[in-house]
């Protein structure tokens, strides 16, 4: 069994490359059953508060299938911890037999920005230069180099609610060649913005439809329980609306208060990711005008799919196998090209 770190992990998951499995797997599908959700007790101490365990598991029969383990613990900050940690396990599909441990924060971090760019390479303008980024976590440090492998960004901005993290995020990019300048004028910036792509853990509205210009893509990767939210309902209402997975329906804060407050239905869902991918349902359509004659807006909602897990782990697994014939296992399963 192979132990695959996080640097190594990272190497072979470079955005275009990423992008691109998620797409074929979005097509040919996995077998994905619901994911496991465990409260894990404090232990009794006045001070521990416990936390929770997610398993997210998915396979192609024949194949590979894979396991990911997700601990979210809120009071690791008294422990100078990071509140979540994730490992990803993979198996021979056929026989069971282990493979791998990969580095599960890359793979979940790089699979959620890919999957927005995969949205947004269907959904935005082909000529969409300028990206806002909601947030200065992992994820939202990642949005730029992923909207940059499908659309001609050129300008990037970045506001958090903690303006110096706003501003250390901005510094980065800058540092790995992005024209990027933090912004204190959420809705300025969000007005100006060709793509506005949401990494946060907000559970109040961050982004109002009346903000959204003609033509606007807009990007919610955040609100993946009920609730959390980060787009007010008119976003829902003045906007065609996909998803990664149906699953969103049940778990996003802003699809179902949304529908709470009347602004969105399912019925008035366009479709999934892998309905854009297999050409199913359309996306942005002709020269990016609806009905009425304006620009359309597009909006996209993902929770997470445990079917972009395995396809970021395959891909590690591939590389790492390719760059080493001792990396191939006993009966290991043939991959896909």
């Amino acid at each position: 069994m192979l132990f695959i770190d996080a640097t190594t992990t990272r190497r072979h998951l470079g955005m275009a490359a990423l992008i691109e499995a998620l797409r074929a797997m979005f097509i040919t599908g996995c077998e994905v059953p619901a994911r496991h959700t465990h409260r894990i007790n404090g232990g009794g101490a006045d001070n521990d508060t416990g936390g929770t365990l997610l398993l997210m598991p998915a396979w192609r029969p024949g194949a590979l299938l894979g396991l990911k383990a997700v601990t979210i613990f809120p009071g690791n900050g008294r422990l100078a911890l990071p509140a979540l940690h994730s490992s990803y396990l993979l198996f021979d599909a056929r026989s069971g037999a282990p493979l791998a441990q990969l580095d599960g924060n890359e793979i979940t971090a790089r699979r959620t920005a890919a999957a927005s760019a995969l949205a947004a390479s269907f959904l935005a303008r082909a000529d969409a230069s300028r990206l806002l980024v909601v947030g200065s976590g992992r994820v939202a440090s990642l949005l730029a180099e992923a909207m940059r492998a499908v659309r001609p960004i050129t300008e990037v901005q970045v506001w958090n609610h903690r303006a110096a993290s706003a501003r250390a995020l901005a510094r980065r990019l800058c540092d790995a060649g992005i024209n990027a300048r933090a912004t204190d004028d959420l809705a300025h910036a969000a007005s100006n913005a060709d793509i506005i792509s949401c990494a946060t853990l907000s559970s109040a509205a961050l982004i109002r439809g009346e903000w959204l210009r003609p033509g606007t893509h807009l990007d919610l990767i955040g609100s993946f329980t009920p609730q959390m939210r980060e787009a007010d309902a008119e976003c829902f209402s003045r906007c065609r609306v996909f998803v990664d997975t149906d699953e969103a329906l049940a778990k996003s804060g802003d699809v179902l208060q949304a529908i709470a407050e009347g602004s969105f239905s399912a019925e008035r869902l366009q479709g999934t990711l892998a309905g854009l991918c297999a050409g199913t349902c359309r996306g942005r359509e002709g020269d990016d005008h609806c009905g009425d004659g304006a620009a359309q807006r597009t909006l996209f909602k993902s929770v997470g799919s445990a079917l972009e897990d395995l396809a970021a782990a395959e891909l590690v697994w591939r590389g790492v196998a390719s760059e080493s014939l001792s990396c191939k296992a006993p009966n290991e399963p043939d991959l896909p090209s």
